[in-house]
């Protein structure tokens, strides 16, 4: 009776285990660049591809490229402002199509089957990762932010199109003169076409009003008084704002889409925007010195200070250079770590090795 008894236990104990072998599972399925997905797609209407290209371009703001976190990304947005979640949608939408249009990397191409009325299209990586979308999300998102005229402002949608088409030609002639040194496009696009948006058409267009920017001015320092509630409460905020969100909730949810996808990723997001919360480096001083310049003549300073201070980055040379990855094979950070230690590993054996 007690041999039985301790079998029976064994084998819930196994059971239990595999039971949460497969949740874990099942849980890390949907994390990371869901690599899987691409494959299960290739045959699905065009429709339904350019849903899961579009979402992978929401969450390429945040450096992602998981579906499921463009997802939670943009609910965050309707929770925030569902005029600002519909120019998003539709900015990333437009992008993305001209994309295909275009016929990036002359990789795409459609096939229709007229019986069932079906569309399906085969496109480059660079449209089906959604890296043709990001920059149109923002400056349409962007156009909404600046625009005095308020609210389902139906006119501003006519812009957003033109603006998001307008990144991904300006995608295409920068990628291959940043491909000479391996580095990304990132975001230069949006970067661009927000500013000249704004010059082209001022506070007082009939049309397109915008608030003007004013300089940052000098940062006020109180040695005296630290609200630590405000200060933890504004780490969060500091992801929220890459979506222009300054709300709270909204926030916490945008970082658990970074989360979904990297929490190697989320730990660093968070390490950034407490460092810009707490203290002014290099990024934060330069955002200063551009919004003090470029508020001389109501422009926002965007976010032309990251981008720049990034693209430096990249270009070091010495030892922090033999860490870089090289720009085709970046994914996930945990991707990038095992990677990283796989190839060290071959390395190390190819070196040791005494074959002839």
């Amino acid at each position: 009776m007690w041999m039985d008894t301790k079998a029976e236990m064994k084998e819930a104990s196994r059971s239990r285990g595999s039971l949460g072998q497969r949740v874990l599972s099942g849980l890390l399925f949907f994390t990371g660049d869901m690599e899987h997905l691409n494959k299960y797609m290739q045959d699905k209407v065009f429709g339904l591809q350019l849903a899961v290209w579009g979402l992978r371009g929401v969450s390429r703001v945040i450096l992602g490229n998981n579906p499921l976190s463009g997802a939670l990304i943009l609910a965050a947005l309707c929770w925030a402002s569902p005029w600002q979640a519909l120019l998003g949608t539709l900015g990333v939408l437009t992008s993305t199509l001209t994309a295909v249009i275009m016929g990036q990397d002359g990789d795409s191409s459609f096939s229709v089957c007229i019986a069932e009325c079906v569309c399906v299209c085969v496109c480059s990586a660079e449209v089906s990762g959604g890296l043709h979308g990001f920059n149109g999300m923002l400056v349409s998102m962007l156009m909404g932010v600046f625009s005095s005229a308020g609210d389902w402002y139906w006119w501003l949608l006519l812009p957003a199109c033109l603006g998001s088409a307008t990144c991904v030609f300006l995608f295409s002639g920068l990628a291959p003169l940043l491909d000479r040194w391996d580095l990304p496009v990132a975001v230069f696009p949006f970067n661009i076409v927000i500013v000249l948006y704004l010059l082209c058409t001022g506070p007082y267009n009939p049309y397109f009003p915008h608030h003007l920017a004013t300089p940052a001015g000098p940062m006020e320092i109180n040695a005296t008084e630290l609200m630590a509630v405000e200060v933890l409460r504004g780490i969060p905020l500091g992801v929220g704002q890459i979506f222009a969100c300054g709300a709270l909730g909204p926030s916490l949810l945008i970082l658990g889409a970074v989360l979904l996808y990297s929490p190697l990723l989320a730990a660093h997001a968070l390490l950034g925007s407490a460092v810009g919360t707490l203290a002014a480096f290099l990024s934060a001083y330069a955002d200063i010195a551009l919004s003090n310049l470029l508020g001389t003549v109501g422009l926002p300073a965007c976010s032309w200070a990251a981008t720049m201070i990034a693209t430096l980055m990249l270009l070091l040379t010495g030892s922090l250079s033999t860490y870089r990855i090289p720009m085709g094979q970046v994914m996930s950070p945990e991707h990038n770590l095992r990677s990283r230690k796989q190839w060290k590993a071959g390395t190390t054996a190819e070196g040791e090795s005494t074959d002839v």
